[in-house]
């Protein structure tokens, strides 16, 4: 069986504009030290190969977060799945995100990683779909602009597959696109909709 996808940002064009975003934060942070908050699952290529580009001193810690509601919506209430290791106090923050839509879950987040006192937050993404913004969020580091179009590859998956893909690519079945075999991207991805599922959970919710 195979996917058909098409690609809309190739590996090319995706590395030049990390590069781009990793001599910004540079600048900005001259002097200083980065510390990197990585979204799990998605997030863990783009803050990776962002880290590399980094010429300031770079930290990275990791965070997993659920979104919850009625099983088909997100209230933008989150639950932590991971939780950061090291405290934030005092440190120049970065979350980094792979890809932000309604912006429901980074409206809740954010506000809740300010009250563990860094010296200062930012948020960085590779990609943002504005045409599904419903609440609104300032991303001070943008990869791309991306129409609303399920996307997957470099870190964003279908049905655990395909985040190992070097582009970010359109999946689509309805057409001949790009033929890629399921064997190559086995075992490589999340749900769909990870971040917006419903889950019965013993975690409580933040607030």
């Amino acid at each position: 069986m195979t996917d058909r996808i098409s690609v809309l940002i190739p590996e090319s064009t995706l590395d030049a504009k990390i590069k781009e975003i990793g001599e910004k934060i540079s600048s900005d942070y001259a002097g200083k030290e980065v510390h990197l908050i990585c979204i799990l699952k998605g997030g863990a290529f783009f803050a990776c190969e962002l880290a590399k580009r980094i010429t300031v001193p770079v930290s990275i810690d990791f965070m997993q977060v659920s979104s919850y509601g009625d099983g088909t919506k997100s209230s933008g209430i989150v639950r932590i799945k991971k939780d950061l290791d090291d405290s934030l106090e005092g440190k120049e923050v970065i979350i980094v995100e792979d890809i932000i839509d309604t912006g429901k879950t980074l409206h809740y987040l954010i506000p809740l990683l300010e009250h563990r006192e860094p010296a200062s937050i930012k948020l960085c993404a590779l990609l943002s779909k504005p045409d599904r913004r419903e609440v609104p969020i300032d991303i001070d580091y943008l990869g791309f602009d991306i129409p609303d179009e399920f996307v997957i590859g470099y870190g964003l998956d279908y049905a655990q597959k395909y985040r190992n893909l070097p582009f970010i690519g359109i999946l689509d079945p309805g057409e001949e696109m790009v033929q890629v075999d399921e064997k190559l991207s086995e075992n490589h991805g999340q749900d769909p909709g990870e971040t917006e599922e419903k889950e019965d959970s013993p975690e409580p919710a933040l607030e």
